[in-house]
Parts: structure tokens; sequence; C-alpha cells
């Protein structure tokens, strides 16, 4: 079997983070390699990409087959681009010169589009915490209303009770002793059958 270029998994659970490497084939994923030429981690936004152009090239031009993520990985960073090139100057359809100004251009494209995302990227994220922080200020106000709101009718509670509480005692010295009634009503019973 052909070498493969392949990803070799490393990190915690939940937390990937690959290395590139050259391997045999038949080598289980997290086996023996031959080479490691960079590293992807796709956790961060975009992704990081350090891979080495030259020993990814040699590999390539020797046979090795990426595999179908690796050859999105190459493809992003400019690898299979920059074989393709040097093929039409093996073939003569272009100078070096020529296939390095083009190289040249499509990296600057490249890194343009990826700064455009990246910025994108930072300002969702600062716009969504915006949003976030506006909201808890906004319930936070909602909270504090409503916490002022049962305070006073809270206040307007024990005033009321208070003023209750001192209002029979100011009558009651002011107003003569009730006479005690004459004779004491006894309810009537009821009559049994």
């Amino acid at each position: 079997m052909p070498t493969k270029i392949r990803l070799q998994r490393r990190g915690k659970r939940g937390q990937p983070f690959y290395h590139i490497v050259i391997a045999d084939g038949r080598a289980p994923r997290d086996g023996k390699f031959i080479e490691k030429i960079g590293t992807y981690n796709p956790l961060t936004r975009p992704a990081d990409i350090d891979i080495d152009f030259n020993k990814a090239i040699t590999w390539l031009t020797k046979g090795a087959q990426p595999t179908d993520t690796v050859k999105a990985i190459l493809a992003y960073t400019g690898v299979l681009y920059k074989n393709h090139l040097q093929k039409g100057v093996q073939k003569g359809a272009m100078t070096e010169e020529q296939a390095e100004i083009k190289f040249q251009a499509w990296m600057q494209e490249k890194q343009a589009k990826i700064s455009s995302k990246k910025k994108e990227y930072e300002l969702n994220i600062k716009d969504a915490r915006k949003k976030l922080h506006e909201n808890e200020i906004k319930l936070n106000e909602a909270k504090a209303s409503a916490v002022a709101k049962k305070r006073a009718e809270v206040a307007a509670a024990q005033q009321a009770a208070a003023a209750h509480a001192a209002a029979p005692v100011a009558v009651a010295e002011e107003a003569p002793a009730p006479e005690a009634p004459a004779e004491p009503v006894q309810a009537e019973e009821p009559k049994q059958e």
C-alpha cells in the first residue's frame, strides 16, 4: 500500500489536536508514522494549521495519498496549488518565476480572506457579548424595580399597621368606658323532636 498523509489525533477528550503525519497505509491511525509534517488545531477560529510546505510537496511528488480531511487542509494552505504549479513548470507550461508570482498572488488573496473572516468572527463575538450585557442590564433593572416595588408595598403595609395599632389606643383613652349590659342574653337551644 502507498504511504498516506493523514491526521494523528492528540489532545484530551473533547479537545482534539492533530498532527499531520506521513504513515504507511496499513498502520493504525495513532500508530507508527514515518514523518511529522505539521499540526492542525480545529478548536480555534479559524483553525490553526502549521505545515511544512517543502516536506508536504516532496511527499506528494513521491506519491503519498492524502486522506480527505488532509486534502482539504492542504488545499486550504496552498500546498496542492503549489504542487499543481510545479507540475506546470516541469511540463514547460510556465517558468519557475511565473509560478512563484502566481503562488504569491494566491497566498496574498487567501491571507486577506482569512483575516477578513477572523475580523468578522471577532466582531460577531463582540456583538453577541454586547447583546448579552445589555440583556443582563435590562434584567437587573427589572429585578431592581420589582424589589423596590415590593419594599414600598411592605413599608406601606407596616405604616398602615402602625397607624391602625396606634389609633385604637388613642380612641380608648378619649372615649368613656362602655356600660355593662343589664341582662345577659342566652341563646335558645334548638328543640329536639
